[in-house]
């Protein structure tokens, strides 16, 4: 089952190419690294709470594509918006929405920042115009699409970034969103997280074209592969692109080459793919790989890795603490929330 599209990740652009970004400094490879760890040992402490029944639901994980959200949500500015996928806890967190109030929405306690009403699949977050979390496969792409159609009638200098899948390719909201994007020249950035799985189906089990970054180039949108699990990679593509769409060039499409390491969910027994697959990506996982890059440049200590393992550690046993803590909503208040409440002018 396995194949040699998967087995040796071939990340190389098909269509241009683009330099090496620099090297950060020393309080830049800080923040990446750290952005990275605090996802990755979110997702771990999730996966330990889920079988422990204090998770419930679905649970996707994000581990293995951390570099995409740590490299690409930082360059976005707070009025620009983001639209996820049910596998958002890592976007979330990279947003600046704290660990406390994501892990106790997992919780489903009325301190999480839905309230406790989205869990783990509909994160959303106002104040970060964080804006999903959307369980359906493709469907933030349209929200994205919206989003970006009203800042553009309201001439206002922002950027909606959509990230999803690539099965979200398969699907109708994709063609349509992409096109009406370019007719309409809209401020959006397309980020497709492509994991080569689609839940268990191999990307070339159900696409003719497996070239997801052509598909969007097809509906003449500025479209490139970038590898999703070089973290400043992403970044360097990330602001080029967000500043070409800010200045008015409308749409651009990033398809970010990564793999999930973990099953598509908690539920999932992973029979669609060889365990040598799996183990020969982890051999580019991106948080040992950028900390080694940054080592042996002189640009950290080993020191520096050890503290922000430290520092982590602890923001997560506080946001499991709070989420713990929580209080359930009561019973008389699950029909607010719902329509608009009635206000006195």
């Amino acid at each position: 089952m396995s194949d040699a599209r998967h087995t040796g990740p071939d990340l190389a652009p098909s269509r241009g190419s683009a330099t090496r970004p620099d090297l950060p400094d020393r309080d830049d490879a800080l923040a990446l690294l750290r952005g990275m760890l605090l996802i990755r040992r979110f997702e771990e402490k999730s996966a330990e709470l889920y079988t422990q029944e204090k998770i419930r639901g679905f649970l996707h994980l994000y581990i293995g594509q951390e570099a995409i959200a740590a490299g690409a949500i930082g360059v976005l500015q707070p009025e620009d918006a983001i639209v996820a996928t049910y596998r958002e806890h890592g976007h979330a967190l990279a947003r600046g929405v704290s660990a406390d109030a994501v892990m106790a929405e997992m919780f489903g306690k009325a301190e999480g920042c839905s309230l406790g009403r989205g869990g783990s699949m509909h994160i959303f977050d106002a104040a970060t115009r964080f804006y999903g979390g959307n369980a359906i496969v493709g469907g933030g792409l349209p929200l994205a699409v919206g989003l970006a159609l009203a800042d553009k009638m309201q001439d206002r200098p922002r950027v909606t970034a959509c990230f999803f899948g690539e099965g979200a390719v398969a699907e109708g909201e994709f063609h349509e969103s992409l096109n009406l994007a370019a007719l309409w020249n809209l401020p959006v950035l397309f980020c497709c997280e492509n994991n080569l799985y689609a839940m268990g189906t191999a990307l070339e089990r159900s696409e003719a074209e497996v070239d997801v970054s052509l598909k969007a180039a097809s509906y003449q949108v500025p479209a490139w592969p970038i590898d999703g699990m070089d973290v400043l990679a992403v970044r360097d593509a990330t602001r080029r692109a967000v500043d070409a769409v800010r200045q008015g060039g409308g749409p651009y499409f990033l398809e970010f080459r990564t793999y999930r390491f973990r099953p598509h969910s908690m539920f999932d027994p992973e029979l669609y793919r060889e365990k040598d697959e799996v183990e020969t990506w982890k051999r580019r996982d991106p948080i040992p790989a950028f900390s080694s890059q940054m080592t042996d440049a002189g640009v950290l200590a080993p020191e520096d890795v050890a503290m922000l393992e430290t520092d982590v550690e602890g923001v997560i046993e506080r946001a499991v603490q709070f989420a713990e803590e929580g209080t359930l909503e009561p019973v008389e208040n699950l029909l607010r929330h719902v329509y608009t409440e009635r206000t006195e002018p």
